[in-house]
């Protein structure tokens, strides 16, 4: 008789990815490298200072400016780059004509260019540790076996597994959000939560159409990244445990995703002149990016865009995992 409910299975899948000690180990790797950023960025606003003999932003963004209007006029630099550049520029200079610092020191912007650069790769590389041996994990020592010869059905088993996943894909973008801001803050501040920050950008080609720009504070532009950075880091998770699915070795399916990871890493600077690369999900995956103005990948993409094919990838890998583990043979 198949009796056994969903919640007690959820609830020993979450006692057993705790046990595993694997979120602990992130919370560890967080607690050491954003003290290593939080110095570095300290370091940048220091050499601003002797470099420009103050922190005034409006200086540092001016020279950012030049520095990037210099480029564009070398013909060594690639049609690809400058286009990037082109966009920066009008980016940066419509934070000047506003007045407004996009990168003032404070805890909430060290957290908010922390996520927007962890988002590609970083996030999806701890989320990976965390799925990827879900199942796979159960064939090595044998616990599938003796799981499934209780009075359970299936896709209980696999349903539990995906919702102590998500759980504990929210608790690690919320913990490298908190502590990225808790650390940070203590060297820049605690403050700038109402400070303005502009969103809204439109990426044109090369041109940027500023029509839909708008300011939100930065409380709530944090939000946003955090839903952003969530729902890309919960893709990353369920092709993981897919992969965990598929492949019954741990430490090849852990291969897998972290080849396809850095792959997509690179593919990103690289598929500007590749329009079917648009389709891959690992090229989707930096949302916040649409959310500051920087050029996508390739020409075409925008925010819905990128979240359509992501939740495309995630539906499909949902499928494939069911499919896949209600029918597979457990015995060999």
């Amino acid at each position: 008789m198949n009796n056994i409910g969903l919640y007690p299975l959820v609830q020993n899948e979450t006692i057993k990815l705790w046990k595993k000690r694997r979120f602990l180990v992130i919370l560890l790797i967080l607690a050491a490298l954003i003290p290593m950023f939080t110095y570095a960025q300290m370091k940048v606003a220091q050499n601003n200072k002797k470099q420009f003999g103050s922190q005034d932003w409006r200086l540092v963004t001016q020279q950012q400016i030049n520095d990037y209007t210099n480029r564009l006029a070398s013909s060594r630099v690639p049609e690809e780059w400058k286009k990037y550049m082109r966009v920066q520029v009008k980016v940066l200079q419509y934070y000047l004509d506003k007045n407004v610092d996009p990168k003032a020191p404070n805890g909430v912007t060290f957290t908010s260019t922390f996520v927007a650069n962890a988002i590609g790769l970083f996030i999806p590389l701890m989320v990976m540790v965390l799925a990827s041996d879900l199942v796979s994990s159960e064939h090595s020592t044998g616990t599938i076996k003796l799981l499934l010869t209780r009075p359970v059905q299936r896709w209980k088993v696999l349903a539990s597994k995906y919702i102590a996943l998500i759980l504990y894909i929210s608790l690690t973008v919320f913990a490298t959000m908190a502590l990225a801001y808790l650390i940070s803050g203590l060297v820049f501040g605690y403050g700038g939560w109402n400070l303005p920050s502009f969103t809204g950008f439109k990426i044109v080609g090369s041109e940027v159409d500023l029509s839909y720009v708008h300011p939100v504070p930065q409380w709530l532009y944090v939000l946003m990244q955090l839903g952003l950075v969530w729902f890309s880091a919960l893709i990353v998770g369920l092709m993981s445990l897919m992969v965990s699915v598929l492949v019954r070795s741990t430490a090849a399916g852990m291969g897998i995703m972290l080849a396809v990871l850095i792959a997509g890493s690179i593919l990103t600077n690289m598929v500007s002149s590749w329009q079917t690369a648009k389709y891959l999900f690992m090229v989707n995956l930096s949302l916040t990016d649409y959310l500051s103005g920087r050029m996508p990948p390739i020409e075409g993409m925008d925010l819905a865009f990128s979240m359509t094919v992501l939740a495309g990838w995630g539906l499909a890998s949902l499928i494939v995992s069911f499919l896949v583990f209600t029918r597979k043979d457990i015995l060999n």
